[in-house]
């Protein structure tokens, strides 16, 4: 069981950086064209950037079926779990928390939360294609930290 629960937790650190790898490379990179919608205001709930959420549960919900459908199989869907999970934290923090697509009333009073918050509005300042920073959505450097004057 502690082995099942490690292989969650390792996939769910191990996503970050495919997120950012993605982020990054992918995102800002050959389909730009479908994340330029995050970087640009508007009045609408959906984005076209909403089609990596869609793209990114694929492998998740295959594994988890493959894993609990062939018992041969069935540590598939300790990954597919970890993916899953990871998924949830970044809509909380990225959807909900940071860009307030569901209204609530959060204060961020973590320094850490402060910091990967202030990464991904530093982030923002760049509308284009290149010239972004903080491509991680659940970590980042300390140099992100909100300095007190």
């Amino acid at each position: 069981m502690l082995f099942n629960i490690g292989i969650v937790i390792g996939t769910f650190i191990f996503m970050e950086g495919v997120a950012w790898f993605t982020h990054k490379y992918i995102m800002h990179g050959f389909l730009w064209s479908w994340h330029k919608s995050h970087h640009k205001k508007h009045d609408h709930f959906l984005e076209l950037n909403d089609l990596f959420a869609v793209v990114f549960s694929i492998p998740s919900i295959a594994l988890i079926y493959i894993g609990y459908s062939y018992e041969t199989y069935a540590i598939l869907k300790y990954f597919g779990i970890g993916i899953f999970l990871y998924g949830v934290a970044y809509v909380v923090f990225h959807d909900i928390i940071v860009h307030r697509r569901i209204k609530i009333n959060f204060k961020a009073t973590s320094p850490y939360l402060k910091r990967i918050m202030n990464a991904h509005y530093v982030h923002h300042k760049v509308h284009t294609k290149h010239g972004g920073k903080a491509f991680g959505f659940l970590f980042a450097p300390k140099e992100y930290d909100i300095k007190k004057d």
